[in-house]
C-alpha cells in the first residue's frame, strides 16, 4: 500500500501540477515538430550525442549452444522470445491499440507531452486512477537504457530509478529522438522492444506466447489485450496471472481507441464480449524447442548451471538477460551420439507417455564433464511432458532411493580406515542391530535387515564377492565397523546431495545411527551417482560436474568457465581397491581373483571391454537402478515413478536397466583405446588365502537419546528400509 502523503505534500504537488498544467496549455498550440526544434536548440540533448544504443538499436543478439564437437547446433537462446518485425508486418489494430493505451498524443507531441504529464500528476494527486506520464518515446528511451549490454548495471538500474534527474533525461533523450525519427520508426522500435509479460520480449514474441500467430494477424479483440499488458505487465498477464485483470484491462484500451476515433462504439462492444481465447505456446527459454531432438532436459540443466555463474552477472536477472541476449556461443559438453544412445534405451523400457521414467545420467572422469542427460519422458509443457528435472533434481524433484548402489560408498569408508578387500565375515540371512524397531519381521525388537537371496548371498564374505553378490547382511555389518556417520561422510565427499530435507536431517544430525545409509534409502539423482562412481573412475579425483566445454563472448573472448574443477577426495589406492571389487557385479574378475558371482553378468558381454559398476533395488522394488563405469566414462540409470513412490517399478524392470546403460556405455567408449583398470595394492587386498577370522557383532546398547534420531518409528522404519 502507497505511504499516505502529508497534505503540506499534496498541497505541494497540487500547485506543482497546477504550474506544469498552465505551462502545458501554453505550449499546446506549438506543433509537435516546433516544439522538438526548440527543445533541441535550447541544448536539451543533440541526436549525435545520445547514447549508441538509442542512436543504432542493438539487434538482437542470440547465444547459440552447440554439442561438444563445436558442429552441432542444439537451441538458441531466445529465437522465438526476441525477434524484430517491420511496422509493415503489425497489425495496424495492433499500432492503433498501443497508441491509445500508453500515448493518446503520440502523433502530435515533440517527444515530451507536458499536457499529458500534467494530466497524469493531477490524476495522481486527487486521488483519480493512477495514470503514468510518459510518451511512447520516453518508454522507449527507458526500455533502451536498462537493457542495454553495453551499459553497466548500475547505469541499467539508474534507468528506471523514480528520481526527476531520470525523467529529465528521458525527456531530453525523446526529445533529440523525435528531431530525427519519424513517428512510426519510434513506434516500430517500442513495439520491438516493449516487454508483455510472461517472458515475451517485443510484439513478435508476444503474439506467439499468447495466440500462437504473428502479429500481422492479430484481431482487435487480441491486439487489445496485448496493449494493456505493457503497463503492468505481470498483474495484468492471463497466462499465470489475473484473467479477469486482463479482460478489464482490454476493455480499457477498447474504449481508448474509440474515443480517439480509430474504431467505432459497436466495434468496441463487439470486441470485448469476446471470450479471451488464448491459445498460448511454452515459454520460449531455448529448451522447449530445441535443434536437436530430445536434448531439452540436458539444456534445461545448462541454463541452471549458467544462472548460478557470476560471471554472466551479478544477479539471476543478469544472468538471464546475458543468456538471453548476450550473443555467447557455448559449446557444451554433450555427446550427440550418446544422448541418442541413451533417449533411445530409455524409451525401451519405457515409453514417453509413461508415467514411469528411466532418467539416464553420463559423466566423463577426471573433467566432470556431462555427456548425457536423458529420459524417455519429453520436455516441455504440453500434455504429458514435463519440465521437471528428472535427471539432475533441484526444485520438486528431491530424488530416487538408488539401493545398493550405495554400497559403494560403505566400501570406500571401509578401505580408507585400512580395512583390506579381504576383509571377511560370515553373513546370516537377517543380521540383527543395534537399532531398535517395532515393526513387522524385526528381531526381538531390533532392525535385523535380510538378504535377498540367502541361498546366493549368506556364508563368509569378503568385499569382492560381498559386493558382487550384493549381500545386504555383510555391508550392514562393515557399516557398524566403520561408524555410518563415516559412511554418510563419504557419499557427500563424492558430491551424493540430500535434496529431501529428512535425508538432509537425518545427515546433519543423527549420520551415526544411520543403519540402513547402506542400503540406499537415501534419495538421489542418476547425474550425482554417476559423478560419485566417475570419482572412482578417475581413481579419486572429484569433479564438479559441468555442461559446458567453453563460453565464448560476441568479442571473440573466452569466459573463465566451464573448466574442469577437481579435487583429490580419495588415495588412488583406495580408489583403484573399490573398483577391483566393483568389476565382480558385472560379471569380470578382479585383479586377485576373487569374483564368484554378479547381479549383473550381462554388462560383460555388452561392454566388451573392462568395466565396473553395482546394481540397486530399493524397498519392494519401487526403483530399480544400475551405475557401470570404465576409466572413461561412468554412467547411471534410475527407474522409478518421479511423482509417486509408492508405485513400485518391481524387480522385472532391473534386467532391462542394466541393458540400457551398459549400451550407452557402450556407445560412449565406442572408438576410444580400450584402457583397462590399474590394480590395487597387495596391502589393501589384503590376502584372501587367509581369511580374516570374522569381527564379533558389537554388543547391542539399548537406545540412548544420543541415538535416537527423534523421529516418529513409521518415518524411522522408512529411512531404513529392509533390502538392498
Amino acid at each position: 500500500m502507497p505511504r499516505p502523503r502529508s497534505p503540506l505534500t499534496r498541497l505541494f504537488t497540487v500547485l506543482l501540477a497546477g504550474l506544469l498544467v498552465g505551462l502545458a496549455v501554453a505550449v499546446a498550440a506549438l506543433p509537435g515538430s516546433l516544439l522538438g526544434g526548440y527543445a533541441a536548440k535550447a541544448g536539451l540533448a543533440a541526436y549525435d550525442d545520445l547514447p549508441d544504443a538509442l542512436r543504432t538499436p542493438a539487434q538482437p543478439q542470440r547465444s547459440y549452444l552447440y554439442a561438444k564437437d563445436g558442429a552441432t547446433l542444439l537451441t538458441t537462446f531466445y529465437d522465438v522470445n526476441r525477434s524484430d518485425v517491420p511496422l509493415a508486418e503489425i497489425a495496424p489494430v495492433m499500432r492503433q491499440a498501443i497508441v491509445a493505451a500508453e500515448d493518446r498524443r503520440f502523433y502530435s507531441h515533440g517527444g515530451a507531452d507536458l499536457r499529458g504529464m500534467a494530466r497524469a500528476l493531477v490524476a495522481n494527486v486527487t486521488g483519480g486512477n493512477t495514470q503514468g506520464g510518459s510518451t511512447l518515446t520516453m518508454q522507449y528511451v527507458r526500455n533502451v537504457l536498462k537493457t542495454d549490454p553495453s551499459l553497466s548495471a548500475a547505469d541499467r538500474a539508474a534507468a528506471t530509478e523514480q528520481t526527476l534527474g531520470r525523467k529529465l533525461q528521458e525527456i531530453r533523450y525523446a526529445t533529440a529522438l523525435e528531431d530525427r525519427l519519424s513517428k512510426d520508426e519510434i513506434l516500430n522500435r517500442y513495439l520491438n522492444i516493449a516487454y508483455f509479460g510472461s517472458g515475451a520480449y517485443g510484439i513478435a514474441a508476444a503474439s506467439q506466447r499468447y495466440f500462437a500467430k504473428s502479429p500481422a494477424d492479430l484481431t482487435l479483440a487480441e491486439s487489445a489485450l496485448l496493449a494493456g499488458l505493457v503497463q503492468s505487465p505481470d498483474q495484468y498477464s492471463p497466462i499465470g496471472g489475473d484473467q479477469q485483470a486482463a479482460l478489464d484491462r482490454r476493455g480499457y484500451v477498447l474504449d481508448a481507441m474509440a474515443e480517439t476515433g480509430k474504431i467505432t462504439a459497436e466495434q468496441a462492444a463487439r470486441a470485448k464480449a469476446e471470450k479471451l481465447a488464448l491459445h498460448p505456446t511454452a515459454q520460449p527459454n531455448g529448451c522447449a524447442v530445441t535443434a536437436t531432438a530430445d536434448t531439452g532436459f540436458f539444456c534445461d540443466y545448462l541454463r541452471r548451471w549458467w544462472l548460478a555463474q557470476p560471471a554472466f552477472g551479478a544477479t539471476v536477472a543478469e544472468r538471464e538477460q546475458a543468456l538471453r541476449r548476450g550473443g555467447y556461443r557455448v559449446v557444451t559438453s554433450l555427446d550427440p551420439d550418446v544422448q541418442a544412445t541413451a533417449v533411445a534405451e530409455a524409451r525401451k523400457v519405457y515409453p514417453a507417455d509413461d508415467k514411469r521414467a528411466l532418467p539416464i545420467a553420463a559423466v566423463e572422469p577426471g573433467t566432470g564433464r556431462v555427456l548425457a542427460m536423458a529420459v524417455n519422458r519429453t520436455y516441455g509443457l504440453g500434455s504429458g511432458e514435463t519440465v521437471n528435472p528428472l535427471v539432475s533434481g533441484g526444485g520438486s524433484v528431491q530424488g530416487y532411493q538408488a539401493g545398493s548402489s550405495f554400497k559403494l560408498f560403505t566400501m570406500l569408508a571401509a578401505l580408507e580406515s585400512g580395512r583390506p578387500l579381504a576383509t571377511g565375515f560370515d553373513a546370516p540371512s537377517r543380521l540383527p542391530t543395534r537399532y531398535a524397531d517395532d515393526g513387522e519381521g524385526n528381531c526381538d525388537g531390533k532392525w535385523c535387515p535380510a538378504n535377498a537371496n540367502p541361498e546366493r548371498m549368506d556364508g563368509y564374505r569378503m568385499m569382492w564377492d560381498g559386493f558382487g553378490r550384493s549381500v545386504n547382511t555383510y555391508f550392514v555389518w562393515l557399516a557398524e565397523q566403520v561408524g555410518e556417520d563415516k559412511v554418510v561422510e563419504m557419499a557427500q565427499r563424492l558430491g551424493i546431495t540430500f535434496r529431501a530435507q529428512a535425508d538432509a536431517d537425518f545427515a546433519a544430525h543423527d549420520a551415526h545411527n544411520w543403519g540402513a545409509f547402506t542400503l540406499g534409502v537415501a534419495a538421489t539423482t542418476p547425474l550425482d551417482l554417476a559423478n560419485a562412481y566417475a570419482t572412482v573412475a578417475a581413481e579419486g579425483t572429484y569433479c564438479t560436474p559441468t555442461p559446458v566445454v567453453s563460453v565464448t563472448a560476441p568479442d571473440g573472448t573466452k569466459v573463465p568457465v566451464g573448466e574442469p574443477s577437481c579435487k583429490r577426495v580419495l588415495s588412488e589406492d583406495v580408489a583403484r581397491a573399490a573398483t577391483d571389487a566393483a568389476r565382480c557385479p558385472v560379471g569380470q574378475q578382479s585383479a586377485y581373483g576373487q569374483c564368484n558371482g554378479g547381479t549383473a553378468t550381462a554388462v560383460d558381454r555388452i561392454v566388451d571391454r573392462p568395466v565396473a559398476g553395482k546394481t540397486g533395488s530399493s524397498e519392494k522394488n519401487a526403483t530399480e537402478t544400475f551405475v557401470g563405469f570404465t576409466p572413461q566414462v561412468a554412467v547411471a540409470g534410475i527407474a522409478a515413478n518421479p511423482d509417486d513412490s509408492t508405485d513400485l517399478v518391481g524387480s522385472a524392470v532391473q534386467a532391462k536397466v542394466i541393458d540400457a546403460v551398459a549400451r550407452t556405455i557402450r556407445t560412449a567408449v565406442d572408438g576410444l583405446p580400450v584402457r583397462d583398470f590399474t590394480a590395487p595394492s597387495p596391502e589393501l587386498a589384503g590376502d584372501p588365502k587367509r581369511p580374516e577370522p570374522p569381527r564379533p557383532t558389537p554388543p547391542t546398547p539399548s537406545p540412548t537419546p544420543q541415538q535416537d534420531p527423534g523421529l516418529p518409528p513409521d518415518i524411522l522404519r522408512w529411512l531404513q528400509g529392509r533390502r538392498g
